[in-house]
């Protein structure tokens, strides 16, 4: 239902700051609660400004928490910006349990289901690849030879845009003398797009080639990290089955993968073929079996076809990447409502990113199902935390200039609108990296901001689908789970539609509520889970895969 577009929002009764929800002009005057107030500088939309005046190291709140302190006084209407407020967080500790929650009606969401390839140990995946991994980076040069002779072949090329055209225009013109602006002015809009997909597995979606630059060399921590994460993608719903590269001598033994595949799935049953170079010989030898067992492996993964599937078997994975001011008040608070949906329904989520749950740790501590489960989150936080400040980098840096930019002054603000993405549902577990996190309800996965890498981590932790906002675009996408990509604002969205699927947006333009679009957004998810909707980062070919080292990154 359509309602009047605000001009500016006070997220919740205890902040003292509003935030601007469209370009508002210095000398603007605006009624706030029967207060009248003047800004006194230009506020762009979603950046803040004062309510009341502020005296300097005063506390500034937003999302009913602290956000910041201001480094000097600040009268009412004044702008809100990086030299005037510094990060800060309250301090926070084992408390009692809250567990009660906004439980949403989803009587007419029970009977649903969606189509998916149903796994011999319960678990149901959105998609059918087999995965080519290397154990160690010495293999990746393998790898690559194992797509070039595989993927096109197979019919698993990604659809191309073919910018040789393009290329070809400016040699002609280089060489017939043109000066640099002309070369710059010429019209490159002819592009040819070539669909290279015919598939001879066609109930296989693909076969998916991982790279990294572990496995050796580093620590024995990141390598035993490595092979959990591997095992992770292997025994995912999503995967059919896998063809392993090790050279044989590296950190990262066979051994230890298959010890972590046994962890995760003890009566793991899907072909998984390894293979260590140093044992085969020659490449030719160790790529004709590579070759062969990967043909016959995915042709018994062919013989999987999609099945109804109740929603309590989608694992959602809930990500965040180029965030800006709208992200806490339109997309994130759509993924938390439709989080609180599918955990009514028996569902899994995982809320990741623990850096940008600063200032929020209290709320969520407090949400853990028992204090064992509070205090292994907020041990995790402050190892976590202290580890970046040891190293000169602590959680107040974890702001990007784009999210600056775009209204997160502080690591604090950023976080308390990263966390409405988790909803109001008790946390069920909370998990390490790079261990599982599918249970059903909430769950709390460790894992960096970085939005490739915690992504990376959050399908290895079995997410079958990812919910990824962002405000200011990204591509980010994954090898074996589609990942959403929602927009939280309408600009953004009409900006790169080639790399955004769905538009939240319109609870700022005032077109819908956030309950609208979350119920808009889970129909979508059924529709990808489906296999009946391919995302833009799948139809991009944008497999994103960065296993995390442990060391900091924020």
């Amino acid at each position: 239902m359509s309602r009047e577009r605000l001009l500016f929002l006070q997220i919740h009764p205890k902040d003292n700051v509003l935030v601007a929800l469209q370009d508002l002009a210095t000398g603007t005057k605006l009624n706030f609660n029967g207060k009248s107030i003047t800004l006194l500088q230009s506020v762009a939309a979603k950046h803040k400004f004062t309510i009341d005046a502020i005296t300097k190291d005063q506390e500034v709140y937003m999302y009913g928490v602290l956000v910041g302190k201001v480094n000097y006084d600040l009268k009412a209407g004044e702008l809100i910006d990086v030299d005037n407020l510094r990060h800060a967080a309250d301090d926070f500790k084992l408390s009692s349990r809250k567990l009660s929650w906004d439980r949403p009606d989803v009587s007419s969401w029970l009977e649903k289901t969606f189509n998916g390839f149903h796994r011999s140990n319960g678990a149901v995946g959105t998609a059918n690849y087999w995965l080519v991994i290397p154990l160690v980076f010495c293999e990746n040069r393998n790898v690559a030879t194992l797509k070039s002779a595989l993927e096109e072949k197979l019919g698993y090329a990604v659809i191309s845009k073919d910018y040789t055209e393009d290329v070809d225009k400016l040699i002609q013109k280089y060489k017939s003398g043109a000066a640099v602006e002309e070369l710059l002015g010429l019209d490159l809009s002819s592009i040819k797009v070539e669909n290279k997909q015919n598939r001879i597995f066609k109930n296989v979606d693909g076969i998916k080639f991982l790279n990294h630059e572990m496995g050796c060399g580093g620590t024995r921590l990141d390598s035993d990290a490595l092979c959990g994460l591997l095992a992770g993608y292997i025994t995912h719903p999503n995967v059919a089955g896998a063809t392993v590269l090790s050279l044989g001598c590296q950190h990262a033994q066979a051994s230890i993968l298959k010890s972590e595949i046994a962890k995760r799935d003890p009566n793991f049953d899907k072909p998984l073929y390894i293979f260590e170079q140093q044992v085969e010989g020659t490449e030719q030898e160790l790529m004709q079996k590579a070759i062969k067992s990967t043909f016959a492996g995915m042709a018994i993964a062919n013989q999987q076809k999609r099945q109804a599937a109740p929603l309590n078997k989608l694992c959602i994975g809930l990500e965040c990447g180029g965030s800006d001011g709208f992200s806490g008040i339109s997309a994130n608070p759509a993924l938390g409502y439709l989080s609180d949906m599918l955990v009514a329904l028996g569902g899994s989520v995982i809320l990741a990113e623990f850096p940008e749950l600063c200032g929020v740790e209290q709320e969520l501590s407090d949400r853990c199902i028992d204090e064992s489960t509070a205090e292994k989150f907020m041990h995790l936080m402050k190892v976590y935390n202290a580890k970046a400040e040891a190293d000169g980098s602590g959680f107040y840096m974890n702001p990007s200039p784009g999210n600056i930019r775009d209204g997160l002054i502080t690591d604090a603000i950023k976080s308390a609108g990263a966390a409405k993405k988790g909803g109001t549902s008790p946390v069920v577990a909370v998990v390490d990296y790079p261990e599982l996190a599918n249970g059903p309800g909430l769950n709390l996965l460790c894992t960096p901001g970085n939005d490739v890498e915690s992504t990376t981590a959050e399908v290895g932790a079995g997410a079958n689908i990812v919910l990824f906002t962002t405000g200011l675009g990204t591509p980010t996408g994954n090898p074996i789970a589609p990942v959403i990509k929602i927009s939280t604002n309408t600009k953004i969205y009409n900006k790169m539609s080639d790399i955004i699927d769905i538009n939240c947006g319109t609870i700022i333009d005032g077109e819908e509520t956030i309950e609208e679009a979350a119920h808009r957004i889970l129909e979508y998810v059924i529709q990808v889970a489906s296999g009946e909707s391919i995302v833009k980062a799948v139809q991009l070919g944008q497999d994103d895969f960065i296993p995390w080292r442990r060391g900091v990154s924020l």
